[in-house]
């Protein structure tokens, strides 16, 4: 009997390590829908916000699980009425993301915790990281980010997607156990590493109808 298909790839990665280009590579070659900021673009159209100011939100730090203290200033309340906005965008986004996952059986997210999301549906995670020097170089480069600001930048960006996943996901983002590949793109192509996500992806499944 073979492992459960894991027909979904998400993709979490370091700022400047190329994994928004190499997962929408991975869904062409593939060819299945690729999803990034567009659940942002989504959130933001269902619920009458531009997609600016709930991503500004998106990048604040949430309080996770202590939300639900806040119903005792007003019991009337839901408990969704009472979330601060970095809260609810988690909430809203995670909704989309598994209506999507209902309706369509293969596609590519990339952040946004979709490994954990999506764990219970089967997805197939991936973690693509690169040294410091790398990403600075691809943030200047790629990226049109002046050297000087690159480091900074690339810090900041990090760290944001680190809070963003650990609280809510009880995890460490960086903890590469949790994932099912992972892979460092400092001396590869993004070309390379999408088609050895699709190997590997493709490899995985095989074994899953055996």
């Amino acid at each position: 009997m073979g492992r459960p298909k894991k027909p979904i790839i998400t993709i979490e990665r370091q700022y400047g390590s190329g994994g928004s280009i190499i997962g929408k590579l991975t869904a062409e070659k593939l060819g299945i829908n690729y999803y990034n900021r567009q659940i942002l673009e989504m959130t933001a159209e269902r619920c009458g916000i531009s997609a600016e100011h709930l991503e500004s939100a998106e990048e604040s730090v949430p309080t996770s699980f202590l939300y639900s203290l806040l119903l005792s200033s007003n019991p009337a309340r839901s408990l969704e009425d009472n979330l601060p906005l970095s809260d609810k965008v988690f909430l809203m986004e995670s909704n989309i993301i598994t209506e999507i996952a209902e309706r369509e059986k293969s596609f590519v997210l990339v952040g946004r915790c979709g490994s954990y999301i999506l764990e219970d549906k089967g997805c197939f995670s991936v973690y693509i990281y690169a040294p410091k020097e790398e990403r600075v170089r691809r943030a200047v480069e790629q990226y049109g980010i002046s050297e000087s600001k690159a480091d900074s930048i690339m810090r900041k960006a990090d760290k944001r997607r680190e809070t963003f996943f650990n609280v809510n996901t009880g995890r460490t983002w960086q903890d590469k156990d949790q994932y099912t590949l992972c892979i460092n793109s400092a001396d590869l192509s993004d070309e390379v590493c999408a088609e050895l996500i699709v190997r590997a992806y493709k490899e995985y499944n095989a074994v899953a109808d055996e």
